[in-house]
């Protein structure tokens, strides 16, 4: 076995690492991870690069922490961060004081029901983008752009539409994720080309995916009564305004067996990463990973359409961004992507309550109206780099 230490230019993720391009700090080239995070060895920069995925953690964790208080005591009923602090500790046992009626109420049944919603729902969006990406190789796969999260909807809107029940409260995530399993599996199949993933066949499928499963929604609608169409009109926008500690319950199964097990396959991505050949001859199993991670990503992603709605480009936005601050490497790039997910959508729940007060915009649409034109660059940027789609 030989090892090359270049390769050509790929079509999918640009030139190679020998080409003159640097791979360390390029969004566009998310499968590219380096020697370092491969075989182990030490390069320049290495530990520059450790320092910086713990300073990107530690920063993501406090913008979340602050985002959350912010989140639980911002709305209509304005609750003070002390008195957010005390009721915790007191639910806690840790000390502090019970609010008063309303404050309890509104914090506790209004707020921290959605704050924890918003924390999962971005979490299960910002790790399936990342996973996605380093599954097909590819640095415009997200599970909204090419189809999987209206793929999802489309369960959850069938299994509201016929009044389906023969789960119980797990009805509308466990139809949601056999759909988005279907949908993942049809775009991956359709999208292969010669043993890799097209740029253009895979954002074709997904516009054929995205259009067909809106016209099962719309099919849904005609047959649906007022009380369903209003549900249906839920998951078409995407929302946490109907978040309740029963739905947290209910979603937080599949996305923490995501959320815990997506991780455990960052040094094998990183390998994928330098193609199939190579990966095999270093004793991945290329077909079961790619088996085992449409899985993962087909659960964050139904489980999170199943409560939420249609929420796009949180998975292709996130891990962009830290991409370009941190490189390509998953192991800090999967659970970051996990983390800044969960900021997005915190802080996005947050503006969607506040900027149109006493009204609340939609959710899904707030993310479509910022990560819309972060997809048309990154497209744009794309093409620019490889000369054209030919």
């Amino acid at each position: 076995m030989t090892t090359t230490p270049a390769r050509a230019a790929d079509p999918q993720t640009g030139p190679g690492p020998g080409s003159g391009s640097s791979s360390g700090s390029d969004p566009l080239k998310p499968v590219a991870p380096g020697r370092a995070a491969v075989g182990g060895a030490q390069r320049p920069g290495g530990g520059g690069r450790r320092s910086t995925a713990w300073l990107l953690t530690a920063g993501l964790l406090t913008a979340l922490v602050v985002a959350c208080l912010l989140s639980a005591g911002i709305g209509a009923y304005r609750i003070p961060l002390d008195d957010i602090l005390a009721s915790v500790g007191n639910r806690l046992g840790l000390g502090g004081r019970a609010l008063d009626r309303v404050g309890e109420s509104v914090l506790w049944n209004v707020r921290l029901p959605r704050v924890v919603l918003a924390l999962i729902v971005g979490a299960s969006l910002g790790c399936a983008g990342a996973l996605m990406q380093g599954v097909f190789g590819n640095p415009l796969a997200e599970p909204g752009v090419i189809g999987i999260s209206s793929g999802a909807a489309v369960g959850a809107v069938a299994a509201i539409a016929l009044g389906l029940s023969f789960f119980g409260n797990w009805t509308v995530t466990a139809c949601a994720f056999v759909s988005g399993l279907a949908t993942v599996l049809l775009v991956y199949a359709l999208s292969r080309s010669g043993g890799r993933a097209e740029v253009v066949t895979l954002i074709l499928t997904g516009i054929a995916v995205n259009a067909f499963a809106g016209a099962l929604i719309g099919l849904f609608i005609f047959f649906a009564d007022n009380a369903q169409i209003t549900q249906i009109t839920f998951w078409q926008l995407g929302s946490l305004a109907q978040a309740t500690w029963p739905k947290v319950l209910a979603v937080l199964p599949p996305s923490a067996i995501g959320l815990l097990v997506a991780p455990l396959y960052a040094r094998k991505l990183d390998l994928l990463a330098l193609g199939e050949r190579p990966a095999r001859h270093l004793g991945v199993d290329v077909g079961r990973l790619r088996l085992v991670l449409i899985l993962v990503v087909a659960l964050l992603t139904a489980a999170a359409v199943a409560v939420a709605g249609i929420i796009t480009f949180v998975g292709l936005l996130v891990p962009h961004l830290l991409r370009m601050a941190n490189g390509p490497g998953h192991r800090f790039l999967v659970p970051g992507s996990a983390l800044g997910g969960a900021l997005v959508l915190v802080a996005g729940d947050l503006a969607a309550r506040t900027t149109a007060a006493p009204a609340e915009l939609p959710l899904g649409v707030l993310t479509a109206l910022f990560g819309s034109p972060f997809f048309f660059w990154l497209l744009r940027r794309t093409r620019r780099r490889q000369g054209g789609w030919a």
